[in-house]
């Protein structure tokens, strides 16, 4: 095997370089006067009121739920095919994640079931953006509205995406709105994400909690004319993020549009060759995606796993749904049955490679082995 195609590599130049070591040179290595601008352009780039970064989506999630108010033995609806994540944030209150079914076509939560799931003690509804199309956004919150529900948005794939012709991150009837800056993700910085929202009360208590429920970050207390004097008001966590993260991010922002349309441009080389013989997402006419994932759906999924394996393609699963991890299974009692759709598609689903940096004669290989092999 002389090729070697990863599934995904970070896009980065000499800029981010650059932007790393100068921030390591100004000698303000945690969150500092980089996460602050990294924030503003951020926020200026989605259009929301705030945009708060933190150390991973995890961090955003977990936060915002306790921002919303989150109690013990509350409920919040989340799909169940989706990382772990949007699931175990809600774990950490005590309270209970309801796992719904997905559409077939997208991947997203099935507007159709999440009524039923609806009690008493329903607190929020966590759409998820699969692959970076937005869920049916407008349903959700009709629903959200008749039951007074919260809804914190997973946004880890969808930057850029739109739905309806307005970003993710800054949709009218959202609370909050998570990204992840992970390396696999379509902005990178490493480890990473943002918190973004109109809510200024929200968006307090998400700044106050990433650092200990301290009432003044550190860059406040020991900056300029700052002094060391700091109240704890809340019982917080240490999920800030740095500087060095935030350089990086400051870097890729304005590289997000291009490199979107190298992704696109490869989702369309894929789309072409695949159309009438290969079945994938179907994207819906009155949004965007980000191109995150490339997800095809086959008979042999792990048999074209290992052909292409050995064949020096990496491919990737997403994602084990929630109701099989043996944790969760056994936690909650979740009934296998009751996810008919998202267990046909984890049999199914194997995601392509696809990244700015990924070549054409890579895509025309992956192409021709996947053609070659899918059944």
């Amino acid at each position: 095997m002389s090729k070697k195609i990863l599934f995904h590599k970070t896009h980065t130049t000499q800029e981010e370089l650059d932007a790393v070591s100068s921030a390591v040179s100004s000698g303000w290595l945690t969150m500092g006067p980089k996460v602050i601008e990294f924030e503003n352009k951020f926020n200026e780039y989605i259009g929301s009121r705030k945009s708060v970064m933190l150390s991973s989506a995890t961090a955003a999630l977990h936060l915002s739920l306790k921002a919303i108010g989150l109690n013990q033995g509350d409920e919040v609806i989340v799909p169940t095919n989706t990382f772990v994540a949007t699931a175990e944030v809600v774990t950490y209150f005590n309270a209970v994640p309801v796992l719904c079914d997905i559409e077939e076509a997208t991947h997203n939560i099935d507007i159709s079931k999440i009524e039923e799931l609806i009690t008493s003690k329903t607190k929020a509804i966590i759409p998820v953006h699969f692959g970076g199309q937005p869920c049916d956004m407008d349903e959700i919150y009709t629903i959200a509205s008749k039951y007074n529900l919260k809804i914190i948005e997973d946004a880890a794939h969808a930057l850029p995406s739109t739905y309806k012709g307005n970003l993710i991150g800054n949709l009218e009837g959202t609370d909050i709105t998570c990204f992840s800056f992970y390396a696999t993700k379509t902005l990178s910085t490493g480890e990473g994400g943002m918190a973004t929202t109109n809510n200024y009360d929200y968006s307090k208590n998400i700044m106050i909690n990433r650092l200990h429920g301290i009432s003044r970050d550190v860059w406040d207390r020991y900056s300029g004319g700052g002094n060391w004097r700091y109240d704890v008001i809340d019982n917080g966590n240490k999920y800030n993020s740095t500087d060095l993260n935030a350089a990086l991010g400051i870097v890729q922002l304005k590289k997000l549009h291009d490199m979107n349309d190298k992704r696109k441009a490869i989702s369309g080389k894929y789309d072409n060759a695949f159309n009438g013989r290969i079945d994938r997402l179907k994207i819906k006419d009155d949004r965007t995606t980000s191109y995150h994932l490339y997800v095809i759906k086959v008979n042999n999924r792990d048999e074209l796993y290992s052909i292409l394996k050995e064949n020096g393609i990496d491919t990737s699963v997403h994602f084990t749904p929630i109701h099989k991890h043996t944790y969760y299974k056994e936690k909650y009692d979740y009934i296998n049955e009751n996810y008919p759709v998202a267990n046909k598609v984890f049999e199914q689903s194997l995601s392509l490679p696809i990244y700015p940096d990924l070549s054409d004669e890579d895509v025309e290989y992956i192409i021709e082995n996947v053609l070659r092999h899918a059944k």
